[in-house]
């Protein structure tokens, strides 16, 4: 019984390990410094936790601001804020939406996801719902590199820039938690799913206000 335990336990740890391998090898050379960004076009900014009163996390503020440097250099002219805003209380993007309005930037380059629920949803709602065909995504490196394996796969030109402006705190639990989530997303790729929300199309060539006080509905 023993046996068979471990080599359960060894056969897991290989596919995990495989599945690492597989989106460091296709996102490798996607990460780019900031400043060989060019004409970009659009800023992918990933969501994460915001706290009650609406306050972006740490790990999202520096999404944000790195997006916002981007922005600021001309190295992208628009912005899709893609993240959870599944219930009437708990909004990811209206949030990232309302920091960037305090840094002065227009409401008219700023495209709001409300059904990025996970990674895998945020890039394949960016391709077909957005209709992007090239974005810059933005968040930090241990997370990164899902993120371009999987809009690469999808089809997207895609480069991504990290926002490390910080050690997280909880540097060891991402780590490890991104070992599942690579083997989940190199699963998902494989069954070529869709987005748990679907709808009509929105170009990012539109208005953007079309995309603001929405919900996951669209």
């Amino acid at each position: 019984m023993l046996k068979v335990l471990l080599l359960i336990g060894l056969a897991g740890s290989m596919i995990t390990l495989l599945a690492r391998v597989r989106v460091h090898a296709v996102a490798g050379n996607l990460v780019k410094p900031q400043k060989e960004v060019h004409n970009a076009g659009t800023a992918l900014v990933l969501g994460a936790y915001v706290y009650p009163d609406g306050e972006p996390c740490p790990l999202l503020q520096d999404r944000l601001e790195t997006a916002l440097e981007l922005y600021q250099e001309g190295r992208v002219d628009r912005f899709l804020l893609s993240g959870d805003h599944g219930s009437t209380t708990y909004d990811e993007v209206n949030s990232m939406k309302n920091y960037l309005l305090a840094k002065g930037v227009s409401p008219d380059v700023l495209y709001l996801d409300h059904a990025g629920f996970d990674t895998y949803d945020s890039l394949y709602r960016a391709k077909h719902i957005f209709e992007a065909e090239r974005v810059v995504v933005v968040t930090q490196l241990f997370h990164l590199r899902r993120a371009l394996y999987i809009g690469r796969s999808l089809g997207l030109e895609v480069e991504g820039v990290a926002a490390d402006r910080r050690h997280p705190e909880e540097w060891l639990y991402l780590q490890l938690r991104e070992l599942g989530a690579n083997l989940k997303a190199v699963w998902e790729v494989g069954r070529k799913r869709q987005a748990l929300c679907m709808g009509s199309t929105i170009s990012l060539n539109g208005p953007a206000g079309v995309t603001h006080n929405q919900t996951s509905t669209h």
